[in-house]
This record gives C-alpha cells, sequence and structure tokens, in this order.
C-alpha cells in the first residue's frame, strides 16, 4: 500500500505541510550525484589545470549555497535552520567522473533530505558549467539520497 501524499489535500491542490505539531528531533540526511566526463577533462580538474581555477572548492561552495537555499528552490519546502551542510567531491578516474556525496544536518520538526539532494545537484551542475567549454558531454547522473535520520519515520538507508 502506498502512503498518501503529504503535500496533496483531499482536493489534489498543493499545499506546504504542516508541522508545528511535530517533535524537534536530530535530522540527518546524505545525498549524492555523479558527474561522467572525459578522461582528459577529468585530468585537467584532478592536477589543477582548469583556467577557471580549483573547481572542486566552487562546486563545494555551491553545494553548501544551494542547500540553505532549498525553500526559495522547490516550493513547498521549510526554511529551516540548517547547522551543518558538507559537501564532498572524489574523483574517480576509473569510472571517468566525479562523485559528490553531501551531508544536511539540523534540530527542527521536519526533515532535509530536499536540502541534501539539492546540494548534490547544483555541485554537479556547478562543475558541468566550469567544464562546459571543454566537455560539453558531461552527464550528471545518479542524484539519489542514501540515508535519512530523525523524525517520526526514524532511520532509512538506500540499498
Amino acid at each position: 500500500m502506498m502512503s498518501k501524499l503529504t503535500h496533496l489535500d483531499d482536493t489534489g491542490a498543493a499545499y506546504m505541510v504542516d508541522v508545528s505539531e511535530k517533535t524537534i528531533t536530530t535530522r540527518v540526511a546524505r545525498a549524492e550525484a555523479y558527474i561522467v566526463m572525459k578522461a582528459e577533462t577529468l585530468k585537467m580538474i584532478t592536477e589543477g589545470r582548469h583556467k577557471k581555477g580549483d573547481v572542486f572548492a566552487t562546486a563545494r561552495i555551491a553545494g553548501v549555497m544551494a542547500a540553505k537555499k532549498c525553500p526559495e528552490l522547490i516550493p513547498l519546502c521549510h526554511s529551516l535552520l540548517l547547522t551543518s551542510v558538507k559537501v564532498s567531491l572524489s574523483a574517480e578516474p576509473d569510472n571517468s567522473r566525479v562523485r559528490i556525496e553531501t551531508m544536511c544536518k539540523l534540530d527542527a520538526k521536519t526533515g532535509v533530505e530536499m536540502e541534501a539532494l539539492t546540494a548534490a545537484s547544483v555541485a554537479a551542475l556547478t562543475l558541468y558549467d566550469m567544464c562546459k567549454a571543454v566537455d560539453k558531454g558531461m552527464v550528471i547522473e545518479g542524484v539519489r539520497l542514501l540515508e535519512k535520520e530523525g523524525g517520526r519515520s526514524g532511520h532509512w538507508k538506500a540499498e
């Protein structure tokens, strides 16, 4: 049985979920994304030869900023006071890609899954933007939630 969508009322109209009666708990979410590129592009980035500077540092900052802006980007997301946002990028030369992993944390009445997913997505988009002049064929893929903790539904981890 599929549970009812929480952002739709009985008539099908979208609304922001009322979380005022929920308990404040520590909430943590982790997400990932990949960006596949030419081997030469990845080598250029990892060797620090990109004319635009440190691509990973810029993508990391973009991911943090995106998590903080999530309610401005995605309708019906609550404004959250994030206590931690981490964005890590790692080159995977064997697969000619970069793996992006994000973690968002806070004590609140609602979760941070969308913030973690937004951070991963925007970090990948930033990598694409910075490298598109040399590799327009890059592919962003595998954006997904890895894990969430806290709240009524407890702990969930991707298989």
